[in-house]
């Protein structure tokens, strides 16, 4: 059953987002789904909100964000966000185009 996620990074920006990424994809960068290691992420948005920054995926069940956790998870907790704990939801419906 695919799933929507939300990260919350309080008191983060637009810079550790960019860090993630660029750690998470050896340095590439993140402008298309074959960037990432994982398979499974569905869609992907980014942005910065009152206090921080948020990021929001729909992924295509929860085994398949457990699996790409195994990566961002340290990467996260190198960067001082352990702690960091998304909020997840069952998805009804979602489109892609």
């Amino acid at each position: 059953m695919a799933i929507i996620v939300t990260f919350d990074l309080p008191g983060a920006g637009q810079e550790l987002y960019d860090t993630v990424i660029d750690r998470v994809t050896g340095g590439r960068g993140f402008t298309r789904f074959a960037d990432l290691p994982n398979t499974g992420l569905v869609s992907h948005a980014a942005g910065p909100v009152d206090g921080g920054f948020r990021v929001t995926e729909v992924w295509e069940s929860a085994e398949a964000l457990e699996e790409h956790a195994k990566l961002f998870g340290p990467i996260l907790a190198d960067l001082g966000h352990a702690d960091l704990q998304p909020t997840i939801i069952p998805a009804h419906h979602f489109v892609v185009r």
